[in-house]
Formats: C-alpha cells, structure tokens, sequence
C-alpha cells in the first residue's frame, strides 16, 4: 500500500472515530473534500470559526508527515493522533540526535522580510512624505489672525499722562485677514526651512479705559473726558501691510507636520482710522480723522505653530503717532492664527 493510500486510510478511520465523537459532543460543522478517487476526506469542528482557522495550517506538511510516520508504523497500526499545533505555518521542526536519541520539538520562526521588500515600504513611505509636503505647499495660504493690543509707553510724556489713555485690556480687539505663500527654501527629512510673506489687511482696535476719547486737536492729539457716561470709546487704526517671516517646519517620522517657529519683520501703511464712542443710551458717534498718526509702521514679529494650531506676537518699533503729536507709544498685538 503506497504511502498516500495509508494516509487517507487512517484519514478515514479517524474520520469515523471523531464523528462518532462529534454526536456525542452535540451539533458541530464539517468540512468535506471529495478526490478523484471517490476518496471523501472529512473534518469536523465544533464551529465555522474552528474551520477557518485550518489556514493557520500546513496542510501539505501534515500529508507528508504522517505519510512517515505509517511507513514506521506496523502494518497493523492505521490510525495515528498528533497534536495540530506543529503543524501552524510558522512553526518548524527542530530535530536533535544525541546519544542514538533523536528528539523533536517545535520552534516559532519569525519570517524575515527581505530587503526588497523594506526598499519598497521606504520608497511607500518617501511617496507618501513628498505628497504631503506637496499639499502643504500648494496654493495660497488664506487665514486670518484674532487677537488683542496694548500700548507699550516708550518714555512718559508730560503732555500725555498715561491715564488719559489707559486701555480696556478684552476690548482692545486685533483682526486681520491675510494672503500669502509659503515656500521652501531648504528641504529636510525632519524640518525644513521656508519663507512666510504675504499681503494683510488688520484692524487694530485700541478700546479706552474710562470715558476718555480720542479727538484731534490743532497740533497735538488729545485724550479728553467726556463729560458723561460713555458705554464705549476707542480708536481704530485699518492698515494694509507686508509680512515676511523666514521659519523652521518640523515633521514627523510619516512626514506629518507638528510644528514650525519663525522670527521676521513686517511694514504696515495706514488706509483709514476713525474714532468711535457709543453713548449711554446706545447711540453712536463716528469721526475719521488722521489723529496724527504714523502713516507708515514697521516692527517684528513671531510665529510659533503646533500642528494646526498658530501664535503670533507683533510689536512696533515705529511710534503709534507721530513726534510731538501724541504720547509715545508702540503697539503690541498677540493672538491667534485661523
């Protein structure tokens, strides 16, 4: 009897064996192969889950083994019972002589995965890095910017005591709307160093503190008191300006941005500024005068960003007014990108 035809012999015997077993275990799932040779070879599981777990196994090496183990067997011995779990795809064999003894034990093997194949999951990965880098750097960048300003006092001014034109910390509101791109000038794996420059367009609110008010005298601005109760009083300043902002982005191992800073400058030209004062009774009073403002404004400023989250800090080295014609002040502006 050649080796095949023991094999499904003992097959078969088992077969019956187990479905005897398997009506006494209760209702179970069978799997049944039919051969060329009307051989029927039948499995049963106690679940459709047993059965599909057989693709954990080596089913050609189960034939082939126990096809050896009956070419050792006696001619008498037909049915052979072995524990399935040598036979799981990534187990091997590991055979030892010693002594005129041989023994077998089963070791788990970890496949190692060949250098092609990790060239093309490095290659996936660079793909997958430049798109994103290349949807990052496409179109115009279109945000805007919300914050707050303050007066910085750069020397004090007998003329203009600070009192006259304290602010409303929460009132004095920064708004802007931007354009701009960002291109890179150094690549990196890790960081890159890019250029942020755009146009923008800001509403610097300064809200007074106070029932003081802006009006502008003959030579000199002026911060007098109303007189009354004053539910709001401020100045608003509308500029058209040129950021320029060199910055450092930084990535992640899968090329995700998690961050960038950046130091530049920035120059501003005032369009517009008006003084606004709401009364008591809610009626409002709206002026636009020049205040003897600085036309022109310049200063520095810093970005810091983490993920999809930006902070900006500006401040003014030019004066807010113009010399001798209001107090000396600067402007600093801080908020956040959207």
């Amino acid at each position: 009897m050649n080796t095949l035809l023991r094999v499904v012999i003992a097959t078969l015997i088992s077969t019956a064996t187990w479905n005897a077993h398997a009506k006494s275990l209760g209702p179970t799932d069978s799997l049944v192969i039919r051969f060329a040779n009307r051989t029927r070879l039948v499995i049963y599981a106690p679940d459709k889950a047993g059965i599909q777990a057989l693709s954990n196994y080596d089913l050609n090496k189960i034939v082939r083994e126990m096809g050896m183990k009956l070419d050792s067997v006696p001619g008498g011995q037909t049915a052979i019972s072995q524990g399935g779990d040598r036979f799981l795809k990534d187990t091997v064999l590991v055979v030892k002589t010693d002594n005129n003894t041989t023994t077998v034990t089963t070791e788990k093997v970890t496949v190692e995965r060949s250098e092609s194949d990790k060239q093309r999951d490095r290659d996936r990965e660079e793909e997958e890095r430049r798109r994103r880098r290349r949807h990052e750097n496409r179109g115009p960048d279109i945000g805007g910017s919300f914050g707050l300003n303050s007066f910085i006092q750069q020397s004090p001014t007998p003329a203009f005591p600070e009192t006259d034109y304290d602010l409303l910390p929460l009132g004095s509101r920064y708004v802007a709307l931007s354009i701009g791109a960002t291109p890179t000038l150094i690549p990196g794996r890790y960081a890159a160093l890019k250029l942020y420059y755009g146009v923008e367009v800001a509403w610097n609110n300064f809200m007074f503190d106070g029932n003081n008010m802006v009006v502008k005298g003959n030579t000199t601005v002026e911060f007098p008191d109303a007189g009354r109760e004053l539910q709001k009083s401020k100045l608003t300043v509308c500029t058209i300006g040129l950021p320029v902002v060199p910055r450092l982005t930084f990535y992640n191992s899968s090329g995700r941005k998690v961050g960038h800073f950046g130091v530049g400058g920035y120059i501003n030209y005032r369009l517009d500024s008006y003084r606004k004062i709401k009364e008591a009774d809610g009626s409002t009073d709206r002026r636009h005068f020049d205040f003897y403002l600085n036309n022109y404004r310049y200063g520095v400023m810093a970005q810091v960003g983490i993920r999809s989250f930006d902070f900006f800090v500006k401040y003014d080295i030019s004066p807010l007014f113009q010399p001798g014609k209001g107090p000396d002040v600067r402007a600093l502006s801080f908020g956040i990108g959207l």
